[in-house]
């Protein structure tokens, strides 16, 4: 039997996060992957001879900047610049594509002055109400039956900040807060492009449409991320999304922490209430005085602690958890580079969206609340191998594309259902496209099922949990326990089942180890 300070079950980017940064503290920290490497839905991966390609995640849109210096990333290779933005290209079949770029439309091409006008009007409003979202995810969800005085404090500063907005600015933001994107789209913007591009980005990853109550937040999460200092950029990492967690792998040895891959957790060893180590799936058992979970909380509570050990309503609350997923990856394996319709070659390099109106999303989202999937889908396409070469062979090209909605528990299964979602994908690539299905080499199609069994998150859902108003800040993973402790002591969380939620971010773990230090666990 061996011991460490902690241990770490999950080497996804948030486990690694948060081992480099409590072995940085001095912790002596062990991290435990079941698979065999770290990454999680974050890795790199080859899905045809020569071919590979993020396997989730593709674009990096919210690296959280304390985590790049907190674990000092920039030393082990990571260097982003304005350079690296990519833009976001607006599909359409009757005429030119809607381009957005720099830093999320700093830059707006394929409008009319009048829709330039509005749009750079909108953006600096979603920008500033974005921002006064924005600490919360640096930090703990306040505990509203004890706040300290430091979380006191910091919901001073957000009172403050929405002051110094003005007053009507101030208005407009708790006017808008919990609207549907579709309706805020509909008051200030008329290009049917740009408002189903905004809206597939307010409701990617979720089990929402663009009409669906508090819709809108999703933006907001989406507009308070930022890359190289830049709030909205996003980035087609060079070597695919592990590239990133190799760096952060990378600073977590450095700092000292031990990380073993194919190394499954069976339990979780609570005496007293208290966590004081794990069983290995080979019946090993190790000790420490702090356990950090960067898995699905489902998983963590009702397989590895069970149910007995914990209080029956707090069962429940993990059980009522919705994370089921609407989002399946596609990835395609093409002989030569496809020709989207009237995009140059920059927009090639960037990323490509299929969603020509709000309508359009909407009537995509709607099969989905009945167990179906969209007949003509929405998606976020990528071509990594134009901008890194290495990731196909010569002269081949890889298409990364997350597509929605297709609903985890499809109703007629998806060992029938996925043929005909990839045959409904391909039609709707085709058409604006012209003659990729006869470039296809391969094809994969990751369902939710797919990823719920690759990547071991139930349902599918790569956010561990709906985000939506009533699963985030002090709500997630449920209410009460939101601050990254559990009602098991020394048992804590550092996913993105956890506040603020998904995305290549880095702060769940950072916040977890954070807490976790101020805690002297």
């Amino acid at each position: 039997m061996t011991s460490f300070d902690v241990v770490v079950i999950g080497g996804g980017h948030n486990g690694l996060v948060a081992a480099a940064t409590l072995a940085k503290a001095g912790r002596e920290v062990l991290v435990l992957e079941a698979a065999g490497d770290v990454g999680g839905a974050a890795r790199t991966e080859e899905f045809a001879p020569g071919f590979r390609v993020s396997s989730v995640a593709h674009l990096l849109n919210r690296l959280h900047p304390d985590v790049v210096k907190t674990l000092e990333l920039e030393k082990y290779g990571l260097q982003f610049t304005r350079g690296d933005f990519v833009p976001s290209v607006a599909l359409s079949t009757d005429g030119p594509p809607l381009v957005l770029h720099g830093a999320y439309g700093e830059v707006l091409t394929g409008a009319n002055p009048s829709e330039q006008s509005a749009w750079k009007e909108l953006r600096a409003q979603l920008l500033r109400y974005a921002g006064i979202l924005k600490p919360f995810l640096a930090r703990r969800p306040p505990d509203l039956g004890g706040m300290s005085l430091l979380e006191t404090a910091a919901l001073g500063q957000t009172a403050l900040a929405l002051k110094k907005l003005g007053k009507e600015d101030m208005r407009d933001f708790l006017r808008v807060l919990l609207m549907n994107v579709a309706d805020l789209l509909d008051e200030q913007l008329a290009d049917d492009r740009l408002k189903g591009l905004l809206a597939f980005d307010a409701t990617l990853g979720s089990h929402l449409g663009p009409r669906s109550p508090t819709s809108l937040l999703g933006l907001y999460y989406r507009l308070a991320g930022e890359t190289a200092g830049t709030a909205g950029a996003q980035i087609l990492p060079k070597g695919g999304m592990g590239a990133i967690v190799a760096v952060i792998r990378a600073a977590a040895e450095k700092a000292g922490a031990t990380i073993r891959t194919g190394t499954p957790v069976a339990k979780i060893i609570v005496e007293k209430g208290r966590a004081i180590g794990v069983t290995l799936d080979n019946g090993e058992e190790v000790r420490a005085r702090t356990i950090v979970s960067a898995i699905n909380p489902a998983i963590i509570f009702l397989d590895l602690v069970g149910p007995r050990e914990i209080d029956t309503g707090f069962v429940r609350k993990v059980k009522d958890i919705r994370m089921k997923g609407d989002a399946a990856k596609l990835h395609l394996a093409l002989d030569r580079q496809p020709e989207f319709t009237g995009v140059d070659a920059a927009g090639h390099k960037g990323r490509l969206v299929i969603a020509p109106s709000p309508d359009h999303v909407e009537r995509a989202f709607n099969p989905s609340k009945y167990g179906e999937f969209s007949p003509e889908p929405v998606m976020e396409i990528t071509l990594p191998s134009l901008a890194d070469p290495s990731l196909a062979p010569s002269g081949a090209c890889v298409l990364s594309a997350v597509v929605q909605y297709a609903p985890y528990a499809l109703k007629e299964g998806w060992s029938a259902g996925k043929p005909k979602f990839i045959e409904a994908i391909m039609a709707q690539l085709e058409t604006y496209a012209p003659g990729i299905g006869k470039t296809v080499l391969h094809a994969e199609l990751l369902t939710p099922a797919d990823i719920e069994a690759r990547y071991r998150m139930p349902g599918g859902h790569w956010h561990h949990g709906e985000l939506q108003a009533d699963q985030m800040l002090m709500s997630r993973p449920v209410s009460g326990w939101s601050g990254y402790d559990t009602p098991v002591e020394g048992l804590f969380l550092a996913g993105a089942g956890s506040h603020p939620g998904g995305g290549v971010s880095g702060a769940p773990g950072l916040n977890a180890a954070r807490r976790i230090i101020a805690m002297k666990g």
